[in-house]
């Protein structure tokens, strides 16, 4: 998964923020969620030829627990809390995840996380990370977030270089 492409000036979505709903919380979140819903429910979209979905159960107060992944942080599942930084960017991992083969300004590798094989999709110029489990037949979107801390992007350049090494050292 290589990234030999020339960046085209590629220009992320517009942020979609709480100051557009004039601070209102419940009509800004309801928004949120119909770019969650236009992208990932109503909309088919594929990464590399493999369609990607969003995990629906168990659902979290009635919507799809992908959508609270990508929007809230939090490691206890049951007490994740809004993310406005995260909210903000729910149009992101669409659009990450259609540019990433195609655009120089992202890191793709693979790792493993358990049983499961994740596709880690980076993007260097807004510290945002996509990331995918693979399925035998489609790609689920597992979660998507912003980096934060330098070591943060840092562990994540390490993982992403022994990425590219181990593979190169497969085709040698």
């Amino acid at each position: 998964m290589s990234n030999n492409s020339i960046n085209t000036n590629l220009v992320f979505p517009d942020l979609l923020l709480l100051n557009d709903y004039g601070g209102n919380f419940e009509n800004y979140f309801s928004a949120v969620y119909k770019c969650f819903e236009n992208d990932f429910i109503r909309s088919e979209i594929s990464f590399m030829g493999i369609v990607v979905t969003a995990q629906k159960h168990p659902e979290v107060d009635g919507l799809h627990r992908t959508f609270y992944h990508i929007t809230h942080e939090g490691d206890t599942e049951d007490e994740r809390t809004p993310d406005i930084r995260r909210m903000e960017r729910v149009r992101y991992p669409k659009f990450c995840i259609e540019n990433a083969s195609i655009q120089s300004e992202f890191r793709v590798w693979k790792n493993s996380r358990g049983r499961d094989t994740r596709i880690c999709i980076y993007s260097t110029t807004e510290k945002y990370l996509v990331v995918l489990t693979e399925r035998p037949r489609y790609n689920l979107l597992w979660t998507a977030y912003c980096v934060d801390s330098a070591h943060r992007e840092k562990k994540l350049m390490k993982e992403w270089s022994d990425y590219i090494a181990s593979l190169n050292a497969k085709t040698a």
